[in-house]
């Protein structure tokens, strides 16, 4: 066997165990997650689990009409009143995925916002298309 094939050989082996240590660490980063604070698909958070805490960014009558079960509404017209609820829902192991009524939405961006910037919160994701979205997805 040549030198260079015995090179190959022996760099083939020493990936093996730093690939599977990058597949199956336990602390390895999560490569399926977009940056907080960016847009995410239904489809992507349902992979995400149990952990993830859903906040309805809508007004407060949408809200009790129907909302994503488990969700805690959280707007910017009640802010102030809704903060302490959401804070006792979350933990520091929630993900963090804030929705509005459509793709059009801008509220569900202004509440996730806000959780960065005054609760100090980094896991928080804006679903992509809104309320509208869970809804056909519900309804497929």
């Amino acid at each position: 066997m040549s030198v260079f094939r015995r090179m190959i050989a022996m760099m083939l082996f020493a990936l093996l165990p730093a690939m599977a240590a990058g597949l199956f660490h336990p602390k390895r980063p999560a490569w399926n997650r977009p940056a907080p604070g960016n847009e995410v698909e239904l489809s992507a958070v349902l992979q995400w689990g149990p952990q993830v805490l859903w906040v309805d960014a809508r007004a407060r009558n949408l809200f009790e009409l129907d909302h994503i079960p488990g969700a805690v509404l959280l707007n910017e017209d009640e802010w102030e009143s809704l903060l302490d609820r959401f804070l006792d829902a979350w933990t520091r192991d929630s993900t963090v995925v804030v929705y509005c009524s459509s793709a059009s939405c801008d509220a569900s961006q202004g509440v996730a916002a806000r959780l960065k910037s005054e609760a100090q919160i980094q896991n928080v994701y804006v679903l992509k298309g809104g309320w509208e979205t869970w809804r056909a997805a519900q309804n497929k």
